[in-house]
C-alpha cells in the first residue's frame, strides 16, 4: 500500500475513537462493564503529537473512559463523546480554531463519520472501514490496523 500522503500545513487532528484507536471491539465483563483495548504505539501517537505542537480533537459517538483518560493525560485539546451527528461538532471545531481546509484532517471509519469525512480536504480510514467510507471521494487508508497502530501511522506522517 502506498504510504499516506499529508501536508505541512496542518495544525490540527480529529478522529473518531472507536474503530481508530481502539480495535473496534467492546469487551463486556461479567458485571455487564465494558473495556476497550488500547495499543502503546497509538497512545505514544498522542504524546507526539502535543510534544509538537499539533492540537487534537476526538469526536465519538460513544462515551468512555479510555477517552477520558487520554484527554486527562495528554490535555487533548477536544473532546466530544456520545456525539450522533459529528458533522456540527466538526465545524464548530474549525470556525473556533479558525481553521482552513489545509489545517486540518479528519479519521473515521464508519457511516456516522462520513459527513466528517467528506467535509475534509484531508480524510483517513483505516483498513477495515466499512465500504461507504473507502468510497467516500479523496480518502486515504492508512495499512495498519485500527487500534493497532493506525493512529500512529498518521501521526509518524505528519511529524516526518
Amino acid at each position: 500500500m502506498d504510504k499516506i500522503k499529508l501536508p505541512k500545513t496542518i495544525k490540527m487532528v480529529i478522529t473518531d475513537f472507536d474503530g481508530v484507536i481502539t480495535d473496534n471491539c467492546v469487551y463486556i465483563k461479567d458485571d455487564f462493564s465494558t473495556e476497550r483495548r488500547l495499543n502503546f504505539k497509538d497512545i505514544m501517537a498522542f504524546a507526539l503529537l502535543k510534544r509538537n505542537g499539533y492540537k487534537i480533537g476526538i469526536i465519538s459517538g460513544e462515551k468512555n473512559s479510555a477517552i477520558e483518560m487520554l484527554a486527562k493525560k495528554f490535555q487533548i485539546d477536544e473532546v466530544h463523546q456520545n456525539i450522533r451527528i459529528k458533522i456540527d461538532v466538526l465545524k464548530d471545531i474549525v470556525s473556533r480554531y479558525n481553521l482552513s481546509k489545509e489545517e486540518f484532517l479528519y479519521i473515521g471509519d464508519d457511516v456516522n463519520d462520513i459527513e466528517c469525512l467528506e467535509f475534509s480536504k484531508y480524510k483517513l480510514t483505516v483498513p477495515h472501514s466499512v465500504a461507504k467510507v473507502k468510497a467516500v471521494e479523496g480518502i486515504q487508508v492508512v495499512s495498519s490496523n485500527a487500534g493497532d497502530g493506525a493512529f500512529r501511522e498518521v501521526v509518524d506522517c505528519l511529524i516526518g
